[in-house]
């Protein structure tokens, strides 16, 4: 079937190859050149301006985005929306909040266009083995553009989870709970590596916990490959960002009084890995200095 995507980043133009391979007919938007040059393949039609979409896809008409949560996606919904028809249909592939993602379906349902949050896991791996897809929307629009989710997903790898705001919620929630994972990988690594006892290969460890282990997951498989190319990750710098699902995430947990508290810490563990110097715990030395006549370092 015919797409538009807008957005050929990382995700967005992987996806792109992903489906023109499957047989899909895509039209595509970036704002860099170079990102267009990458997928530009049989199969893709790319143009140059957001008001060239519409006009290159027969009704019923599915616009697919790929961008960075907040601003980016509603100037792009108010640029391509009064290009479209009744009963055509946007789709919101990125980060999204899923208070945003219903306010948008309410604006657009309005007007007759419907709207479908896709929540999309998968990384840059989901070329070759599949996404995993997180849907909300109406039902007539999500069974209208099944051919893509299927395309775009491993088996089994997509689900209709509700209705608009429903995709990116629960998106939200698995990248709350990555954000635990990762946390909890990261901290076992580091006492590995911090063993007085014992000098660990934590490639091998990491190779082994993949084989029969309960700990054993895809995220092991990725940190036994990293710490095969550097065991020191001496070229890594260790500042974590967070794109915003993990905040969400504790911000959801405390109006629902639901604890959380290993999401909750693996978020400010990022928060302090971007600190060069803490002035908390400058302080907290200060005190015991003053309070005990502990040492302090000095600088």
């Amino acid at each position: 079937m015919q797409l538009a995507m807008i957005g050929l980043g990382r995700m967005g133009g992987n996806m792109v190859r992903r489906l023109v391979r499957d047989g899909h007919q895509l039209v595509t938007y970036d704002q860099s050149a170079d990102a267009v040059r990458v997928v530009a393949v049989k199969g893709i039609t790319a143009v140059r301006d957001l008001g060239d979409i519409a006009q290159s896809l027969a009704p019923r008409r599915v616009v697919w985005i790929m961008l960075p949560a907040g601003a980016a996606v509603d100037e792009t919904i108010a640029q391509i929306a009064p290009q479209l028809e009744p009963g055509d249909i946007i789709i919101d592939g990125g980060n999204s909040n899923y208070r945003d993602s219903m306010r948008r379906a309410e604006a657009l349902t309005a007007k007759g266009i419907e709207f479908v949050d896709a929540g999309v896991s998968g990384g840059i791996w989901g070329l070759e083995s599949g996404y995993c897809l997180m849907i909300g929307g109406s039902s007539s629009a999500v069974q209208f553009c099944e051919p893509l989710f299927k395309s775009l997903a491993q088996t089994d790898g997509y689900a209709h989870v509700g209705p608009s705001g429903a995709g990116h919620y629960v998106k939200m929630v698995h990248n709350g709970i990555e954000y635990g994972m990762l946390q909890a990988y990261a901290e076992g690594y580091e006492i590995l590596h911090a063993s007085s006892d014992f000098k660990l290969q934590l490639s091998q460890i990491a190779k082994l916990w993949n084989h029969g282990s309960v700990v054993r997951s895809w995220l092991n498989e990725l940190a036994e490959r990293a710490l095969a190319k550097d065991g020191q990750l001496a070229g890594i710098r260790g500042y974590v960002e967070d794109s915003g699902e993990g905040r969400w995430t504790v911000e959801e947990a405390l109006r629902l009084d639901v604890p959380a508290p290993v999401i909750t810490m693996s978020l400010l563990a990022r928060f302090r890995s971007r600190q060069t110097e803490s002035f908390g715990a400058k302080l907290i030395a200060a005190l015991r200095r003053e309070f005990g006549g502990h040492a302090v370092r000095t600088k």
